[in-house]
């Protein structure tokens, strides 16, 4: 008996129930489909049924096998988790790297530290050009986002042959480390690298969400150590947003400031944990994060398995903060937004302020951001500069990036960005280097066919020159707008002030490490990973039965009916949560403005109705004479140079038609100028530099003084075929560059050249908005 027991009775196709039996119910139809998903046969005792034939059996079969491979695959994830999250030193970078500084070691110790990431096999990396530094963003999760994939900031930078640097940082802060102490602290690491490689340019530095801001702050500090810097989707300019949109802007006022802030950190014994920030950025989404990213890994688990663990890997190592760390992060940038304002200032009193950069600063942003939206990303330029004037008197350059669809994660996740925006930011990092002064976005299109066939490089990109109004267009507060963040910075100051006075003191006499452990572990997003783990002793036999699954497993073929009826379900749950998050985030809004937006409440707070929240800062008055003193130096060298001032003159005149720069032709310029003289890159930057001011400042004398420059013919000739070639190394003129060309003809007394490449009217390629006027600078 034993052996007939054992022996699996097959299915019998067509009927609810064994042969001679009456059919049995539904649930033994369920209960057999999931017997069948264990051992891919039927043990069947009398009086249970069989799974009916045809597309139903199928399905349900189906769906049992999933159902044991995803709980199989939480297990696994949570797993994955607790192994992380027991090493404080873990990364998910899939590079090797070498520790070179740990700031364990300066005199205010940090828990970050220098890896020089370790070029793969077959990959050649040339000291002598210029280092980029990746800097992970410490938001809840640990380091290692920045080279997470192959196709990635790190993986892009070593493919062009760049020495590549990443700033990590471990799961634990030192004890009473700040973030002032971080910020500083990195300035000896931009210090090493840049000894490290005395005869490369300065580092390209790339700050990803978090690290952004903090990475600029280092740069507003020591700004000889920093080449270009690349902030990637980090809000700058925190209050800035768009009614109906962004509806964490509004967290701190709704939970009535920052004192709430400091209250988890005193219950966690002075430590915050990391997951309370990740559950902000989940909360945004609830369809994706209670329902959507779980139904499409049980979807498709036989395919989604390996993507979705690399994830998760990722997502699930949190890591803590001190809690003075993120209390001055609430109050100073988020709730304060005094960055842009230039109210905060480093421990020896020094100002931070952008405007101390002077290399280009980079802004990659999307439109599909809902953490670090483009009105954030971009407002700061607003919060600075009057107009582009002040952006050109001040001799800086500003370049941002902008996609259209991707999310906060996929900016420096996304494999697809990796191979687009990070790629060509990374080619092009000394071009934008020696970009002249002004507001230019990065547009980037698709080569041709025939030329990636011809092995072309696949993306075309060019700065198009813009104006703030083009800032403005994505979004800016209203004065009312502002009043009310300023209203909600009140009242987080009187709130947490009445809190530290009359609750702090009960509160961490109360807290001990029992009750820190037990508020860390019972964190939803923590529970929602161990309670999955073999750890749980409910979760033993699942491992066993996803191995029988995985040898008996048969999938529903795709034209399955009930597999449409499964998608139509899940879609009306998703869309069930995302009119709720809609009916939710318009209730805030309302709130918000509701509270923070009444002029009885401002009036109680001290806030004058009639003055400006938000003012430029003021430029001091010694910039302000060494501004003034540089402009006239430029206009006093009009006359000075030879054929590389004329050559870079000419074709920065040329272009002026049209208000933007393809890259090809900026190579085009860069390499004519190698080619007749060797300059360095910051010789060039120098020369494209002092040109443009020229041009800006005495247009007409500057054009006209390119004959003094150049007296002899042949050479003349020789300029303006120079000039035309690099103007046209795109491919195409407007009607207004060749106009140009003429010009120049007839100012060097010479032949105007046969056009390079066709002559188009200004608005074929180019948007009308394109036409550019260098005006001279209200400065």
């Amino acid at each position: 008996m034993a052996g007939e027991s054992a022996t699996p009775a097959p299915l019998q196709a067509g009927t609810w129930g064994l042969p001679g039996h009456q059919a049995a119910p539904w649930s033994g139809v369920f209960a057999e489909a999931w017997r069948r998903a264990f051992t891919g046969t039927a043990l069947l005792p009398p009086g249970i049924g069989t799974l009916p034939a045809g597309p139903l059996g199928d399905y349900l079969l189906d769906a049992a096998q999933r159902s044991v491979l995803f709980i199989d695959l939480m297990r696994r994830r949570g797993n994955e988790q607790q192994d992380i999250t027991s090493r404080p030193m873990a990364t998910v970078l899939s590079f090797d790297h070498d520790v070179l500084v740990s700031g364990r070691a300066l005199p205010r110790p940090i828990n970050y530290f220098l890896s020089r990431i370790v070029p793969p096999p077959g990959v050649k990396v040339d000291p002598d050009k210029r280092p980029v530094v990746v800097v992970d963003p410490r938001a809840g999760q640990g380091p290692g986002i920045g080279g997470f994939k192959t196709q990635s900031e790190i993986g892009e930078a070593l493919a062009n042959g760049h020495p590549v640097y990443f700033i990590g940082f471990a799961a634990q802060p030192e004890p009473g480390q700040t973030f002032l102490d971080v910020v500083e602290g990195q300035v000896s690491f931009f210090e090493r690298i840049v000894a490290m490689h005395p005869d490369a340019p300065r580092p390209f530095a790339i700050g990803n969400c978090q690290a952004g801001y903090q990475t600029l702050m280092v740069a507003m500090l020591r700004p000889d150590l920093f080449g270009p810097c690349m902030v990637a989707g980090s809000p700058m300019s925190y209050w800035q947003g768009v009614h109906g949109k962004n509806p964490m802007r509004y967290s701190g006022g709704l939970l009535g400031g920052s004192w709430l802030t400091a209250l988890v950190s005193d219950l966690g014994r002075g430590k915050f944990d990391g997951t309370w920030l990740i559950l902000n950025f989940d909360s945004l989404n609830p369809a994706n994060w209670l329902w959507g990213k779980q139904y499409d890994l049980y979807a498709a688990v036989d395919t989604e398995a390996q993507r979705y663990l690399g994830f998760e890997k990722w997502w699930g190592d949190f890591i803590t903060l001190n809690g003075d760390e993120i209390q001055f992060l609430v109050d100073e940038l988020f709730i304060g937004d005094r960055l842009t304002r230039n109210e905060m200032r480093s421990s020896d009193g020094t100002v931070f302020d952008l405007r101390n950069i002077a290399s280009p600063l980079i802004v990659f942003t999307s439109l599909g951001d809902n953490i670090s939206p483009p009105p954030q990303t971009l407002g700061w330029i607003l919060d600075l500069y009057k107009d582009v004037d002040a952006i050109h008197a001040e001799g800086r350059t500003i370049v941002y990036c902008l996609n259209q669809t991707v999310g906060h994660l996929a900016i420096f996740v996304s494999a697809k960005v990796g191979a687009k925006e990070d790629e060509e930011m990374v080619r092009l990092m000394d071009l934008i280097d020696c970009l002249p002064p002004g507001l230019y976005e990065l547009v980037i299109s698709p080569a041709s066919e025939e030329e990636v066939k011809a092995g072309g490089h696949p993306w075309h990109s060019r700065f198009e020159a813009r104006s703030l109004e083009d800032i403005r267009a994505f979004g800016r507060n209203s004065v009312e707008d502002d009043r009310a963040f300023a209203a909600v910075r009140r009242v987080s100051e009187i709130n947490l002030s009445l809190y530290r006075t009359f609750l702090q003191p009960a509160v961490r006499a109360l807290a001990n490490p029992h009750m820190a452990e037990l508020l860390f572990a019972t964190n939803p997003l923590r529970l929602s990973y161990s309670l999955f783990a073999d750890s749980n002793p409910f979760m033993k036999p699942v491992a066993k039965a996803a191995a029988e699954v995985t040898v008996a497993r048969k999938p529903v073929p795709p034209d399955n009916p009930f597999l449409a009826v499964q998608k139509l379900w899940s879609d009306q749950i998703s869309a069930g949560l995302d009119a709720f998050r809609d009916l939710r985030d318009r209730a805030v809004e309302q709130a918000f403005f509701g509270i923070y937006g009444s002029p009885v409440l401002q009036g109680m707070l001290g806030l004058n109705l009639d003055e400006k929240v938000r003012e430029l800062p003021p430029t001091s008055p010694q910039k302000r004479a060494f501004l003034t003193q540089k402009m006239a130096e430029f206009r006093d060298r009009v006359d000075e140079g030879g054929f590389n001032e004329a050559l870079v003159r000419s074709v920065l005149f040329v272009i002026a038609a049209d208000r933007q720069l393809d890259e090809r032709c900026a190579t085009a310029l860069k390499e004519t100028c190698l080619r007749l003289t060797q300059l360095s890159i910051s010789d060039f930057k120098s020369l494209v530099r002092r040109q443009f001011y020229i041009l800006l400042l005495e247009r007409m004398a500057a054009v006209e003084a390119i004959a003094t420059l150049v007296p002899d013919s042949a050479a003349r000739q020789s300029l303006l075929n120079d000039a035309a070639a690099v103007a046209g190394a795109n491919g195409t003129l407007t009607i207004g560059e060749q106009q140009n060309i003429e010009k120049l003809a007839e100012v060097l007394g010479v032949a105007a050249p046969h056009s390079p490449a066709p002559v188009l009217p200004a608005d074929t390629h180019r948007s009308a908005s394109s036409t550019l006027q260098l005006a001279p600078a209200s400065a």
